[in-house]
Formats: C-alpha cells, structure tokens, sequence
C-alpha cells in the first residue's frame, strides 16, 4: 500500500465496524497520524535504498565498461601502483615469448629506491624463483653492489623481458616493444634517480638507440628527468673476466654520482 491517506481511509472504516459491533472506543488522532508518517517514512527510505542500489550497480558496470573499453596503453597508464602493475603483467599475453608455461618476473626491491637496475630478460632459475637476478650471474651482481655500498634492499632490479625467452636467446626486437610500456610505467612508479642497464640490449633498449656498449658506458645519459648509465651485464663477466675492470670503474661512477644526486 503506497498511499498513506489510503491507508487511513482503511483504518478509519475498521475501527467504525468494530465501533459497532462491541461499543464506543476513542483513538487518538495523533496515533493514527504517527503510523501514517512513520509508514510514509519507512517508504520514502525503502525507495531512496532502491535507489542507490540501482546506482551503485550502473556505477559498477559503466566502469567494468570503461576497463573493457581501455587500451593497452590507457590500462598501463591507469596503474598507480606495483601491485596494480604486477597484476596486469600477469594478465597479459603481450609480455609473454615463444617459451610456453613462463612465469613473471616482475621485478624485486626497494619500491622507493633512488638506484634501479634494469637487465634484459629472466633465465630458467628467475623464471622459477619469479625474481630477477638469482643465478650466479645474480650473485656477481650482489657483489658489485656490495662493493660500492649497496645492498639489495637498497635497490630496485627489473629486466626488459617480463617472461624468459627459450634457452636463454636475447630478447626479440619486438619483444622489447612490447614489454617498454610496462618498464616505463614501472620506473615512473619506482621513480629513481639514478637507472644502471645492465648490458647493451638493456640500455640501446631504453635509450632506443642502435649502437655498441662501449660506445654507451663511462657517461650518463638524459632518461625521462633521470641519468642513465649503462655497464656490463654479470653473466658476460662470468665469460669475460677482462670486463671486471672498466665494470669496476663503471659503479666507482655510478656510486659518486649516486651520493651527488641522493642527499639524506
């Protein structure tokens, strides 16, 4: 019944029939108004809940909507956060190789480091573990680190590739296309002040330039507001122990500009 006046008009002819049948009675018109306002009030509430709920539930679906509506790149940009970011990686197939049942490796730290390291692609025991660097070429890397004051907890460490290629292969040119946008974002989340590549496909990848590796290092580059610098990668030194050297002279410079840049 939606009409309280209706309602009244019912109550008001049941109380003359039972008037009539056992005597007079009174009823206090103040009750009679009371229930009518109070069943008026209970309505209007029950209608506004209604109408939230309808609100909210055209709210949810415009905005699953707009996130199925989104662009690769809208959805990467959407991400403000490492974990929203993760979540994305894992959820899409852009990032992945030619090597079937990979899993992410999406990268490891200090989310609010002022150094990021960026290598190239995860190899069978960071697929497994899910964390960049892990291998011995991870344990060269620790050490380098180490010897300039660096722990890992001080840093952040992620590669281009998200996913390991087969058999350790270097990562495709298309490959790296695809998986920039989602490094890019990870950097402006992490937003260091400092960014060390870690071999040549690491660092002609994020400067986009097509050149050797000697003719990058001992200099920092203009990256996106940060410096970029760019050394040897660990495995190529467990191959070539001549490389040690000009890589010790590299993170000598690295940790200067480091203390220049990062004041406490």
């Amino acid at each position: 019944m939606s009409d309280p006046k209706e309602f009244i008009e019912k109550a008001s002819k049941f109380l003359k029939q039972q008037r009539e049948m056992y005597g007079d009675f009174s009823v206090k018109s103040l009750d009679m108004e009371s229930s009518g306002t109070d069943i008026q009030k209970a309505e209007i509430k029950e209608e506004k809940d209604l109408v939230t709920q309808n609100q909210d539930a055209g709210s949810a679906k415009e905005e699953q909507q707009l996130k199925e509506n989104l662009t690769p790149v809208q959805r990467i940009a959407k991400c403000q956060t490492l974990d929203e970011l993760r979540a994305l990686c894992e959820a899409a197939d852009e990032l992945k190789t030619d090597l079937e049942g990979t899993n992410v490796v999406f990268g490891v730290g200090n989310p609010n480091a002022d150094l990021m390291i960026v290598g190239e692609a995860p190899g069978y025991n960071e697929d497994q573990q899910g964390e960049p660097f892990v291998g011995q070429a991870g344990q060269l890397l620790d050490k380098i680190m180490e010897a300039i004051d660096f722990k890992r907890e001080d840093i952040y460490i992620a590669n281009i590739l998200k996913h390991r290629p087969p058999n350790n292969r270097d990562p495709k040119p298309e490959e790296r296309q695809r998986s920039l946008p989602y490094l890019l974002r990870q950097i402006e989340i992490i937003d260091p002040k400092l960014i060390l590549c870690v071999g040549r496909i690491s660092a002609t990848t994020l400067l986009n330039e097509d050149t050797t590796l000697k003719s990058l290092r001992q200099k920092f580059h203009p990256f996106h507001g940060r410096e970029l610098m760019a050394t040897y990668h660990p495995a190529a030194l467990l191959r070539n122990q001549q490389w040690k050297r000009p890589t010790w002279e590299d993170v000598q410079m690295l940790r200067k500009r480091y203390d220049e840049l990062v004041v406490d």
